[in-house]
């Protein structure tokens, strides 16, 4: 059986650059393809927790990261005359457990190329092309990519995300839906930042299960995110329409909220980084079929509101690659244990997420804000989310611990 293994993998945003590395140190040979035409550098906010921060210090990448990070320093409640309620602020105690704002806020984009510049001497990067279909068999696997090329390899692997059409050619028919709907929908963007835009996010909560979210990570930038309560077949559907069919349902659905929304709403007209979607989970029980397997959102998407979305994918990619790498001439018994190592913390990170109590965060009448309002007061006042955070024994994800790497680490930084 080979050692060295010719991997395709299908998607170059963080979990499959993160895959790649670890694949690349084990001697196999790598070839990321992506559909965009050059590197996907965009992208909001996105942070690291838990597991996800020392997947990322055993890639030697973490100096990396925090020279990149965006300086958030909490989250503050505000009402429709934009006057704090109430302010959690970051745990940077380098103890317990992040707040809603982690130690380790960056931006998607950044983070996108610090693994790009890890992996592109010991990776091949092909973009302007996804697979399109593929055929496996016993010993190879044969991807047919958009370009009309085809590739033969020993293992493809789907990291292209949430919407994954390689889960889909992947799932065998009637397999149950792989969405976990919670009722929810987000979308964002960014703005002209003014003076009054600080280095605390705002959020503010507008009757009819509405929020909008402001935080600052330029000095010329601002972004902006709408989220919306609502179960309806035509929300669900609008992220699958024209962008302007999509910024008309936003506008409808916020024209009215109050606070800062006329602003947001005027530079949604002309923004260049609209994006919507959903709030959901996937959830499958097959991560691999013979020679194909899945990793990040494209396996397990926790939502955003898990604050493990890349963390989870980092993990996954991680634990993915080990498992390859201690058993490179056992496909099968390296897939299976990918599945029967990281299930339980997927497990974790996705019961996490209570769509019960994601809805009560988006109150749907003015006395339930102001009972919202009242409770975040209360407990701000008393540091009830500060000595929590300090003092939890567990960050998200739980007590699991990354197993260790069957290839040298670098050292930390």
């Amino acid at each position: 059986m080979k050692s060295s293994l010719r991997v395709l993998v299908c998607g170059g945003g963080i979990a499959g650059p993160a895959l790649a590395h670890w694949l690349a140190r084990g001697g196999h040979r790598v070839s990321v393809v992506e559909r965009f035409p050059a590197l996907r550098a965009t992208g909001a906010q996105v942070d690291l927790r838990g597991q996800g921060i020392e997947a990322i210090a055993r890639m030697g990448l973490l100096d990396a990261v925090r020279g990149r990070l965006v300086d958030e320093r909490g989250v503050a409640f505000v009402d429709a005359r934009g006057r704090t309620r109430a302010t959690i602020m970051a745990n940077t105690s380098g103890r317990g457990r992040q707040t809603l704002t982690s130690e380790y806020e960056i931006m998607r984009g950044d983070l996108v190329r610090i693994l790009h510049e890890a992996t592109k001497d010991d990776v091949e990067y092909v973009f302007g092309v996804s697979v399109e279909r593929f055929e496996q068999g016993d010993t190879e696997v044969v991807a047919h990519l958009s370009d009309g090329t085809s590739r033969t390899v020993d293992l493809l692997v789907g990291a292209d995300g949430q919407g994954s059409r390689i889960r889909r050619a992947l799932l065998p028919p009637g397999a149950p839906d792989p969405y976990r709907r919670v009722g929810m929908h987000m979308a964002y963007w960014f703005v002209p930042r003014i003076a009054t835009d600080g280095n605390v996010r705002d959020t503010y909560l507008a009757p009819g299960g509405r929020m909008i979210m402001r935080r600052s990570h330029h000095p010329d930038e601002t972004q902006v995110y709408f989220v919306l309560r609502e179960e309806s077949a035509a929300a669900s559907a609008v992220h699958r329409e024209p962008v302007e069919k999509q910024k008309r349902f936003w506008t409808d659905r916020f024209r009215d909220a109050g606070w800062q929304t006329e602003r947001f709403l005027d530079g949604m007209a002309t923004t260049a980084s609209f994006y919507s979607q959903e709030v959901l989970q996937v959830r499958t029980d097959t991560w691999s079929r013979g020679r194909v397997a899945l990793v990040g959102d494209a396996a397990h998407c926790a939502s955003p509101y898990s604050g493990m979305g890349v963390s989870g994918g980092l993990v996954g990619a991680y634990v993915l690659a080990g498992e390859i790498n201690r058993h490179p001439g056992d496909l099968p018994r390296a897939l299976a244990d990918y599945d029967t190592v990281l299930r339980p913390f997927v497990d974790e990170i996705q019961a996490a997420v209570k769509p019960r109590l994601l809805r009560l965060g988006l109150p749907e009448s003015r006395p339930a804000i102001g009972a919202f309002h009242s409770a975040a007061a209360l407990a701000s006042f008393l540091r009830v989310p500060d000595l929590v955070a300090r003092y939890a024994k567990e960050d998200r994800g739980g007590a699991w611990r990354l197993p260790e790497s069957p290839v040298p680490v670098p050292a930390a930084g």
